[in-house]
């Protein structure tokens, strides 16, 4: 018997791990078989990223829309759940987005499409999205009586307080341009490019290094919670001084001052010369 899969893993040779949502049939909506998929890859992304066997990961998802959001069917399931059901459920969600969030490594997401609800929530939960002038997003959840409660720590962190309290009382639906002035999306591009853009920021994001890409997304975590503690003015004096001396930061240093590409970078991925000198 064959078990019927809604999502993909797949880590290429560049250490470019490609998670993907795999339900075009019904635009990619959310189930618990679809989030519990999810939560496996995410646990193994967060192994392999720890042991450097993944540099990147770029979720996108195949068919017409990014993701419709929730599933009907697991919708009309839903309805017969009691409050503890509810809420085991809602944890689901939870932890797909804060796995997703907390990854070590960098995390592009691709939107073709329309991203409505907890699809918001994937795109907030990325460090770089990349949209397609056809992608369309939506706070929906206040039109059927709900809210995008799980979502909101994330999407609220991306558009800010005020603007969340429009769309997320509105329900409206946003164009790529708009969510790209509001800070939801990075970078909005013809529909014919998309692929071609995500590939070249993939390369630009291979041409970094691994280990501090790895302390810098931890840094400003650590930055966004408490930006003007005595702690974290510490931590950053700590995360620099570790960087300068290990081997990545010695060899990072060392092509700079030598005109050469870093180890860590192929001829493909990385410049000629850095762009400017490292002080910070």
């Amino acid at each position: 018997m064959t078990t019927e899969t809604y999502s993909s893993l797949e880590i290429d040779p560049r250490g470019v791990a490609w998670l993907t949502l795999n339900r075009p049939e019904v635009h990619n909506a959310f189930d618990d078989s679809l989030i519990a998929e999810l939560n496996a890859h995410l646990e193994r992304l967060h192994e392999a990223a720890g042991r450097g066997e993944v540099r990147l990961v770029v979720l996108g998802s195949e068919g017409k829309s990014f993701s419709a959001g929730a599933d009907l069917g697991w919708m009309k399931r839903m309805v017969e759940y009691d409050f503890d059901g509810n809420l085991a459920d809602s944890r689901k969600l939870s932890k797909l987005m804060h796995g997703l969030d907390t990854l070590p490594c960098p995390t592009l997401c691709r939107v073709q499409g329309a991203a409505f609800g907890g699809a918001v929530g994937l795109a907030a939960c990325c460090d770089i999205v990349i949209a397609s002038e056809k992608a369309r997003f939506c706070l929906s959840e206040v039109k059927i009586g709900l809210s995008p409660a799980v979502i909101s720590p994330y999407v609220q962190r991306a558009l800010g307080p005020r603007q969340m309290r429009r769309f997320a009382l509105s329900a409206e639906v946003l164009d790529a341009t708009t969510g790209l002035g509001l800070g939801l999306v990075h970078q909005v591009v013809g529909h014919g490019d998309l692929d071609d853009e995500v590939e070249t920021m993939i390369e630009t994001l291979l041409a970094g290094s691994p280990q501090a890409q790895r302390a810098t997304k931890a840094l400003l975590a650590e930055v966004a919670r408490e930006p003007d503690a005595d702690a974290t003015r510490e931590r950053t004096c700590w995360v620099i001084s570790e960087l300068r001396v290990s081997a990545e930061g010695q060899e990072g240093l060392a092509s700079f001052f030598e005109k050469r590409r870093p180890a860590w970078a192929s001829d493909k991925n990385a410049p000629d010369k850095p762009a400017s000198e490292p002080n910070s």
